[in-house]
């Protein structure tokens, strides 16, 4: 069983949404309603301004933290579309450059 610290979600994390039209892509957390719904956008398919609610059971919270996002987010409220897709690539990035180190894959 998951604990309650696991599946508490932060502002900049990114998820991979398991549920819905836009099930296995990535996207980042860019608002909290509430213990049970979050707001995700991807700065591509779907943008800041026209971010998506999503149910926390349908997404899996990813241990990556944007700390670019983050720090727009509070400064200002928003952040850009470009950092969103940033953000996205660069955890892409990581894991692709992992895998190609030695790391196992499952399957």
């Amino acid at each position: 069983m998951v604990s309650e610290s696991d599946s508490v979600p932060n502002l900049g994390q990114l998820v991979r949404i398991l549920k819905g039209r836009d099930a296995d892509r990535l996207g980042v957390i860019v608002g909290i309603l509430d213990g049970r719904f979050v707001l995700v956008a991807d700065g591509d398919k779907r943008k800041f301004d026209r971010a998506k609610r999503k149910n926390l059971n349908h997404l899996e919270l990813l241990d990556f933290i944007s700390p670019e996002v983050v720090k727009s987010i509070l400064e200002t409220g928003r952040v850009t579309n470009g950092k969103l897709r940033y953000a996205v690539a660069k955890f892409s990035n990581e894991k692709v450059i992992a895998l190609k180190k030695g790391d196992q894959v499952d399957g």
